[in-house]
């Protein structure tokens, strides 16, 4: 998979810009708060119709501006697709091959990117939300279906919560509703539940030998699916479902009590244990590094086997996070396998030495220009 082009219209800081793109590495070079993190940005919202810097889409439309536009192109195996996103105060629009969709779920796969930024170490040391959002940004891309189904579970737990804060306000004494809502989560949630688990132990596969290599051999990760629906590994989805609605049915005066759903898929956390030990609480700042970049670097093959193509890599100012060992052991993972986009302040001796022949862009208030190739 390869983006081709961009062009971004009233787009942060960006008033019209259009570039074409190395099927190779792309380093954009600038001092900070110039609009280097705002392009990594913009291919990454081409992606998912969402930022991973802010919630409101009004934040991505260029000051003063009422609307916005991020457009691409995305080359694939057998196709040439082109794609964009228009946004406005009213919403945002979605079209794949100039034709709209209706749904988000429709749009999102057609351009995968997985992203490695300095505030992914929140990924291994961060708040569970950090991880949940990680978990079903990454394999909505990759599967469809578990998109569709985050969206309506989201949907329902909100349906649900609403009606138990009017049981807990007396506005209302009838469970009936609530049984069917709770059957509804209980459906969909426990897909959810099953296919996290599956995503997570292909994860960990991908994951180990990567980390020991960068470890030296040292250490051995795992990958533990922390879920508060409790259940027998492998377990079928009839089982979790019975374990669900057990759940539910057991806690349902206290959750009215509290007018909250208190268990499900959304109170659900991944842990990262290296050498038996929790590496969030007893990991070394090294180490976190290492898990967390052990855990991108495998996302790269496993969406691979799930999709048939490689994803686009964004490297968000991370290089100088990381010491010269693992650079090393990114530059030499991605070199001549994934289009990469990476953005720096200058790039270091290692990786000027590893990176082959890249695009080299200078990134100057909002001005964009290619550095001369040598002969």
């Amino acid at each position: 998979m390869e983006l081709t082009s961009l062009r971004l219209v009233n787009y942060r800081n960006y008033t019209d810009l259009t570039l074409n793109f190395s099927d190779g590495v792309n380093v954009f070079l600038g001092e900070n708060a110039q609009g280097k993190t705002n392009l990594l940005e913009s291919i990454y919202v081409l992606a998912l119709a969402r930022s991973h810097r802010t919630s409101s889409d009004k934040d991505l439309i260029r000051w003063q501006e009422k609307e916005a536009t991020i457009s691409g192109r995305v080359k694939k195996n057998i196709s040439n697709v082109p794609l964009s996103l228009y946004f406005s105060n009213k919403g945002k629009k979605a079209r794949v091959n100039h034709l709209e969709k209706s749904k988000l779920s429709q749009y999102i796969g057609q351009l995968n990117v997985i992203l490695f930024a300095p505030e992914d170490l929140e990924l291994v040391k961060g708040a569970p939300n950090v991880r949940r959002r990680f978990i079903d940004m990454e394999f909505g891309q990759m599967n469809p279906l578990y998109l569709y189904h985050t969206t309506q579970y989201r949907r329902i737990l909100k349906d649900r919560n609403a009606y138990l804060k009017r049981l807990q306000m007396k506005q209302t004494t009838d469970t009936i509703f609530l049984d069917v809502l709770t059957q509804q989560l209980v459906d969909i949630g426990s897909q959810i539940i099953l296919a996290r688990h599956n995503f997570l132990a292909r994860l960990e596969e991908a994951a180990q030998p990567i980390h020991a290599e960068i470890s030296d051999q040292r250490e051995i990760l795992t990958i533990k699916y922390q879920t508060s629906i409790e259940f027998e590994k492998n377990s079928e989805l009839s089982v979790i479902k019975a374990a669900f609605e057990q759940d539910l049915k057991r806690l349902q005066s206290r959750e009215i009590m509290l007018g909250s759903t208190i268990v499900g898929p959304h109170r659900d956390d991944i842990q990262f244990i290296v050498n038996n030990n929790d590496v969030a609480v007893f990991g070394s700042q090294g180490q976190q590094r290492t898990t967390a970049l052990a855990v991108k670097l495998a996302e790269i093959d496993l969406m691979q086997q799930e999709t048939g193509e490689y994803p686009i890599l964004l490297l968000d100012d991370v290089l100088s996070e990381l010491d010269a060992n693992r650079q090393t052991h990114l530059l030499l993972a991605i070199q001549d396998k994934v289009q990469t986009f990476i953005t720096a302040p200058s790039l270091s001796d290692v990786a000027r030495q590893l990176i082959h022949a890249p695009k080299v862009f200078h990134v100057k208030h909002g001005d964009i220009i290619l550095e001369e190739q040598a002969e």
